[in-house]
């Protein structure tokens, strides 16, 4: 069992709790029909992943460990300032990966599986792809070894990094007041998944919202702004085999096309 899933143990009871409110909600109170299909794929994408996580530990652990082995100083995490040190470097380490994985194709492929879902409720969260190995988000979190930060502690933050967005993809919880500054909210992360032209490619926080304001990606829902959400163009399909691998098949018909050299590289590693 993964680190993920240890700490998942904690997390899983509200999730499903939280999802079973959410379809009642939809059902009684809004009468919405509910996205039974969409929710299957994202439940499907999740037990995809589940080879993955154990395998993970095994592919990236030697990695993780040498750079550890290496570090320039070690950090303790059994005080508050190591635990509020490490929290912030994971969520800067995060922000930059997610960013990246907004506007590199080859991490784009892994991640536009989670962008899939036209309808942001709780399932949404659990549709993730399976292939970040692949695509190399990891090697965001390697400056967080070397400068001192012991692996088993990132991993752990990580995985509850993860765990706090369950709980932001939903439309029924509207702005909460201060907490809009620190945190990364339901508000907040609609317009991450919004496909409006005029909302894409902000918000790329996970627990924390500050890195997005320092570093100019911050934008505030607006009320008055009707959103849409899903990918930009959608790829029409509920089959979780063809969403997972769809981009990494366009890659490869398009990189066949190529011209040159140079033309292959800004198609695998240019904007999505």
């Amino acid at each position: 069992m993964s680190i993920y899933d240890l700490i998942g143990l904690q997390f899983y009871p509200f999730i499903a709790a939280a999802m079973v409110l959410e379809v009642i909600w939809f059902i009684a109170a809004a009468k919405r029909d509910y996205p039974w299909r969409e929710m299957l794929v994202s439940l499907s994408t999740q037990v995809m992943h589940v080879p993955v996580r154990l395998l993970k530990p095994l592919v990236l652990g030697p990695i993780a460990w040498f750079f550890w082995e290496h570090r320039v100083m070690t950090i303790p995490i059994g005080t508050t300032s190591g635990l509020v040190l490490l929290l912030l470097a994971d969520e800067l380490a995060y922000y930059w990966a997610h960013r990246a994985g907004h506007n590199v194709r080859w991490l784009w492929a892994s991640h536009m599986v989670h962008h899939t879902p036209d309808t942001m409720y709780f399932p949404t969260a659990l549709r993730t792809g399976i292939t970040e190995t692949l695509s190399g988000d990891w090697l965001f979190r390697l400056p967080l070894y070397l400068v001192g930060f012991n692996p088993l502690a990132v991993a752990a933050t990580e995985a509850i990094n993860l765990f706090y967005q369950f709980w932001i993809h939903t439309d029924l919880i509207g702005r909460l007041g201060p907490l809009e500054w620190v945190f990364n909210t339901p508000s907040h992360h609609r317009v991450h998944h919004a496909s409006n032209a005029e909302l894409l490619d902000h918000n790329y926080g996970g627990i924390l919202i500050v890195w997005d304001r320092l570093f100019g990606t911050f934008l505030r829902e607006q009320p008055s702004t009707s959103m849409s959400y899903g990918l930009v163009n959608p790829i029409g399909s509920l089959n979780p085999i063809k969403v997972v691998f769809y981009e990494w098949g366009a890659m490869v018909r398009d990189v066949r096309r190529a011209r040159s050299s140079r033309e292959c590289v800004r198609l695998l590693f240019g904007r999505p």
